[in-house]
């Protein structure tokens, strides 16, 4: 299990605690934090569960799939940190991880 910061464009925090081998998304949509509507339900055909990662945890969470990079191109804002929190595992090395969630979210 991993805690995990889900922070709204307003700067509003959720800390959850997400079991081990869920998606960040699933993190998420299963304890109600809003600003991530994964309309694809994981399965990275749609942009709705767009997040910043903190800079400090890029690493961390690996690095963008071709498929990943493709549909954040449908994506608004998207920067250098931008992932798909779909396609971020979660595992006990991302315990304290912080995502934000862009103003185009809520």
């Amino acid at each position: 299990m991993a805690t995990i910061t889900y922070i709204e464009h307003n700067g509003t925090e959720h800390v959850q605690q997400v079991e081990t081998g869920w998606s960040v998304m699933e993190g998420a949509v299963k304890n109600g934090v809003p600003g991530i509507d994964a309309d694809c339900g994981g399965a990275c055909g749609c942009a709705t569960c767009h997040v910043y990662v903190d800079p400090a945890w890029l690493a961390a969470t690996g690095t963008r799939t071709e498929p990943e990079a493709e549909m954040l191109e449908f994506a608004e804002n998207v920067a250098a940190n931008s992932r798909l929190s779909c396609q971020i595992e979660v595992s006990d090395a991302l315990d304290g991880l912080i995502v934000r969630m862009p103003e185009s979210q809520h």
